[in-house]
């Protein structure tokens, strides 16, 4: 079987997309992380399935690297709707309207390879988990996310202590995502994400620059909103929120990188 295919990138976060439209691309999970894995395969940190939706615009079919499905992801989201802007699928109200997971979202691209992602309020707010050495905050946004404040993030070692943060099972019996965040300015941070599913630092992560700058904002650590958002890949996401965070954006660049077709 051949499948065309399209590499993307949101900020760093790349994934492989597929218009899964006509249901044709019946992957198993071994053969998602096979074509997710760098070197022997496409290389990405997940992959998108662009599906029919009967009330939308499409349905967002996310998988992480590891093959399985995953929870929300906000720069596969903006990737996805750049796809589908991309491929001639046109707004039916204005705003793209898509189903990810149990939830509806709402974008709209803003700009040459821009996507605005309209989120879900977050959820499930908590303080001061310690987790070793760290003491953690968690929100989820989406996806689940730890949050880590520290006074230089370049000198973390995301891999070693972000895994052991995220297997910390008692904290998050379903495990977690694990951000790391220097406060730069009264409006910008910088932030380092190991990403569940992954199992990595990623060059980047959505849900985890939206819950990073929520949860510098809930605590008084950024003034205002909207927070510029600099992740590893050295692109800047842009969190806007109303002040009580029922109403939050994220938007920064979704590219394509290549076309391609694959032989299963």
């Amino acid at each position: 079987m051949q499948i065309n295919f399209t590499k993307m990138s949101g900020a760093g976060n790349d994934f492989v997309v597929i218009d899964n439209r006509l249901g044709q691309a019946n992957l198993t999970h071994e053969q998602i992380h096979a074509l997710c894995t760098r070197r022997t395969g496409i290389g990405a940190d997940g992959l998108i399935l662009l599906e029919r939706s009967d009330s939308g615009d499409f349905r967002m079919n996310y998988h992480n690297a590891d093959g399985y499905p995953g929870s929300m992801c906000g720069n596969g989201g903006r990737c996805a709707v750049y796809f589908a802007w991309s491929i001639g699928i046109l707004p039916a109200a204005g705003r793209y309207v898509f189903d990810a997971g149990p939830g509806r979202y709402e974008a709209e691209v803003t700009g040459t390879d821009a996507v605005r992602l309209h989120m879900l309020p977050p959820v499930d707010f908590r303080d001061d988990l310690q987790a070793g050495a760290w003491r953690c905050h968690f929100v989820n946004t989406g996806s689940p996310h730890a949050i880590v404040f520290t006074g230089d993030v370049e000198t973390i070692d995301v891999f070693s202590e972000g895994r052991a943060i995220r297997h910390r099972k008692d904290l998050f019996p379903d495990g977690t995502n694990v951000n790391f965040l220097e406060v730069t300015s009264g409006d910008s941070i910088s932030v380092r994400t190991f990403e569940r599913g992954v199992e990595d630092e990623t060059l980047a992560c959505g849900t985890g620059a939206v819950a990073a700058a929520l949860m510098s904002y809930r605590l008084g650590k950024v003034s205002d909103s909207p927070v510029r958002v600099r992740v590893r890949s050295g692109d800047v996401l842009e969190v806007g929120f109303s002040s009580d965070m029922q109403q939050v954006y994220l938007e920064g660049p979704a590219k394509i990188v290549y076309q391609a077709t694959m032989t299963l």
